[in-house]
């Protein structure tokens, strides 16, 4: 797959500021040793140290900032953004190596051996230009590091802004030496070896600030805070009755977010395909062009009713329950309800079926004490019609019916048809607007009763109502 246009700038803007990292820390570090070794300074000599491992860490750099920018694939399904953390904790560990051996020489120059220090205006000169070189750069830096939010660009910038107050330090220890000689202070002789001592407290603090921000990449801990927030935006989702569970992990500048929620357990599987895309959005929100997977938990709401509940049993055991009827005898409720099964089963199996049903619904919900299903069957073929057939004199038949139910306005769209030398009839029924739905199915019960009584050979009846206001239309 071709890399966008803005896929492709970023890459080459990553690059080429590590790249000139790398040279900016190559002048800089001969510059400090060449002048360490003339002047004995060990301050200087640490700057130097620290400047080399600046120069490790920018090739390191450059070299995890090209391979993270990879795309996925069939064997880092993640991408290879974890490779700049991982590059991010190499530098950690050789930065720490270098604070023991200058711990090391300073404790022996303060304690064991003095070095005589000459500090030449070339030693000032050359932490002068290093402290505007590590400004530029680290700026620099920063800029990338925060407009691609990369882990390793980000430890560059913190190692360069550090080395601006290590070589001040490093400066006022020279000068101090130098003071000390002018005024005949010997004492102030000890200031570069303490000079080198801040300088590696300093470098130890950065250290631990790297450390702990490329341990918590590997480990996989979640940004501070982010997860609170995904949580709270997730539940002002509407349809959203829990938050299950949130599991965030970065890779590079790149996060990817498995949220599991809890919807009602009624609701269609479109309904919950909608939830689930608002969830994914108001997370990517909150962080712009993460990975999303939300996985939805059915769960039972408060708002449930009785005859919710009792469907719930049944989606749950893949089966469509209709004509739910539910009566209070005596302070115990009796459920009447409607079963549709494959017509291709034998009476034993849709019995079995239809117990072991019924048995669930006892179980889940405890207010039913008896339980009555009709078992009707669900069609598993589709089946052949001779087409409508012209039946004149039904029609007029039927229409002097409807003339005994005064909520019926109209009554049309009759047709008849011939399904395996069956007679089926459907039409459109016109009814008063403001009747309660229970009234309609009760008027369309009775129309198709009456109906055959009236033309026996009817053998299904399908009345489709319609509101007065729609037919006028």
């Amino acid at each position: 797959m071709a890399e966008s246009s803005s896929t492709t700038s970023m890459r080459r803007e990553k690059k080429s500021v590590a790249l000139n990292s790398i040279f900016a820390a190559v002048g800089i570090t001969a510059l400090k040793i060449a002048v360490g070794i003339t002047t004995g300074s060990l301050g200087i000599l640490s700057e130097a140290a620290h400047s080399g491992l600046d120069l490790v860490a920018a090739v390191l750099t450059y070299f995890s900032v090209r391979v993270s920018d990879k795309p996925a694939d069939a064997d880092h399904q993640y991408g290879h953004g974890k490779f700049e953390s991982f590059s991010a904790f190499i530098e950690t560990g050789v930065l720490l190596l270098t604070c023991v051996w200058i711990v090391y020489e300073a404790g022996k120059r303060l304690f064991f051996h003095s070095v005589e220090i000459e500090p030449t205006i070339w030693a000032f000169v050359v932490m002068g230009i290093s402290i505007v070189v590590d400004s530029w750069r680290s700026r620099r830096l920063r800029f990338v590091a925060d407009k691609y939010d990369s882990q390793a660009l980000q430890a560059d910038a913190l190692h360069f802004s550090t080395d601006i107050w290590s070589s001040s330090v490093v400066i006022l220890g020279l000068a101090l030496v130098l003071l000390g000689r002018m005024y005949s202070l010997p004492w102030l002789s000890k200031a570069d070896p303490i000079a080198a001592l801040v300088v590696a407290c300093i470098v130890v603090y950065v250290s631990w600030r790297l450390a702990r921000q490329t341990i918590d990449a590997l480990l996989d801990a979640a940004p501070a805070g982010v997860r609170a927030r995904i949580i709270e935006e997730v539940y002002r989702v509407d349809g959203v009755l829990e938050v299950v569970r949130v599991r965030i992990r970065r890779v590079g500048a790149h996060y990817f977010v498995d949220v599991s929620v809890a919807m009602p357990r009624n609701v269609t599987f479109q309904k919950s395909e909608q939830v689930s895309v608002e969830v994914g959005a108001c997370i990517r929100a909150l962080l712009p062009h993460a990975d999303v997977v939300v996985n939805a938990v059915a769960r039972a709401s408060r708002q449930e009713s009785l005859f919710d509940r009792i469907r719930a049993v049944a989606t749950r055991n893949n089966l469509n329950v209709h004509d739910i009827s539910v009566q209070d005898v005596g302070g115990s409720l009796h459920v009447e309800q409607h079963v549709e099964l494959d017509e291709r089963l034998s009476l034993k199996e849709a019995h079995d079926r239809v117990t072991r049903l019924e048995a669930e619904m006892r179980h889940d919900i405890g207010e039913i004490s008896r339980i009555l299903t009709h078992i009707e069957s669900e069609p598993a073929t589709i089946e052949a019609s001779d087409g409508p057939v012209p039946a004149p004199s039904f029609e007029q038949r039927l229409l002097t019916v409807t003339q005994n139910f005064p909520e019926v306005v109209d009554m049309h769209d009759l047709m008849f048809k011939r399904v395996g030398g069956r007679l089926y009839l459907s039409l459109h029924c016109t009814m008063q607007d403001d009747l309660p739905l229970s009234r309609v199915h009760d008027i369309q019960t009775a129309l198709e009763g009456r109906f055959r009584q009236e033309v026996p050979e009817l053998f299904k009846v399908l009345i489709h109502p319609e509101p007065q206001t729609d037919n006028r239309r």
